[in-house]
């Protein structure tokens, strides 16, 4: 007897585009069900959620584009800031046929996710976020480097190295400049050998990081989440963005699911998927999508400072997932 379930029955994920005024966004999507859209990292494209795309599309309709400038999307008109990249994932989902959306963002993509729900807080149902910048000044030396003058030159020859030998230098650098993300770091790299993905890149890095560090940050306006389901997830030896960000973030968010993943670096929902998964999917199961009110929202704009009241009443702490 065949025992096959209906949620078993997903179809592969399409590979699509779709032309908007911000240029022509590829995009992969799966599954039927509540949108839910997966924003990619600085410098990365949509195969970085490779290994949870299926999965996740047991329950919704899964989205994950390339930012404008990444992967395959065209190039944008010059503004490469979160609010612009924000506003091309509100036309994108619109244009999609989808009034509302949960958010996941890794690394710049957290950054992205959090702009968009200060945007259009009407839109987002809940935020997930692995990895994410805007919570810290501090951040890796390589990222600081790319912002500097000459930084093109200089990563469009590491680009040109084979990726045999990137991959064995990044192996072979220290642990707190790569930690367990070698293999990561080397295939971003090897992508920014194309002239496309080299200029996203820098120009992207430079609208959020300088010489200093991050120089956008999200502290200001968290706590407009107030009411919004909030899941932050990070790896435990992360050396991009140093984990007492977010360990802060939970401090301050007591109320926000918290997953840290002992072992994993800056991108656990790669090398870490399957501890990642879970906790994912019994976040969007077991909280309700925020309610959007205009007057609470502008009380909150009246008042909102620092992290208070930010974060999601309807779930406890999630444990450490070791």
């Amino acid at each position: 007897m065949d025992t096959t379930s209906a949620s078993d029955l997903v179809a592969a994920p399409q590979e699509r585009r779709i032309d908007l005024a911000v240029g022509s966004i590829a995009y992969t999507v799966a599954g039927d069900g509540p949108a839910l859209l997966l924003v990619h990292g600085l410098g990365g494209t949509r195969q970085t959620w490779q290994y949870l795309i299926d999965d996740l599309a047991r329950t919704h309709t899964v989205i994950a584009p390339d930012l404008p400038g990444h992967g395959e999307s065209d190039l944008p008109a010059g503004d490469y800031s979160l609010g612009a990249h924000a506003c091309a994932l509100r036309d994108l989902t619109l244009a999609l046929g989808h009034k509302r959306f949960s958010v996941v963002g890794h690394s710049l993509g957290g950054g992205i996710a959090l702009q968009t729900a200060y945007q259009f807080p009407e839109r987002v149902d809940r935020l997930l976020l692995i990895s994410s910048g805007g919570l810290g000044p501090e951040v890796s030396v390589a990222l600081r480097a790319a912002t500097l003058p000459g930084a093109d030159a200089i990563i469009a020859a590491l680009g040109r190295l084979p990726a045999a030998v990137t991959s064995r230098t990044m192996a072979a650098l220290p642990a707190w400049l790569s930690g367990p993300d070698a293999e990561q770091i080397a295939d971003l790299l090897t992508a920014l050998r194309d002239s496309k993905q080299r200029t996203a890149f820098i120009r992207t890095a430079r609208s959020v990081i300088n010489w200093r560090g991050q120089a956008v940050s999200a502290r200001r306006h968290t706590g407009l989440l107030h009411g919004v389901p909030v899941l932050a997830a990070w790896g435990s030896a992360d050396t991009t963005i140093p984990p007492d960000h977010h360990r802060d973030f939970a401090a301050r968010v007591p109320d926000a699911v918290t997953v840290e993943i002992d072992g994993a670096g800056h991108y656990p929902h790669e090398t870490h998927s399957a501890r990642l998964l879970e906790p994912i999917q019994d976040f969007l199961a077991s909280t309700k999508p925020c309610e959007y009110s205009e007057q609470s929202w502008v009380r909150r704009l009246r008042r909102a400072s620092g992290f208070g009241g930010v974060g999601s009443t309807h779930r406890p702490r999630h444990p450490k997932a070791g």
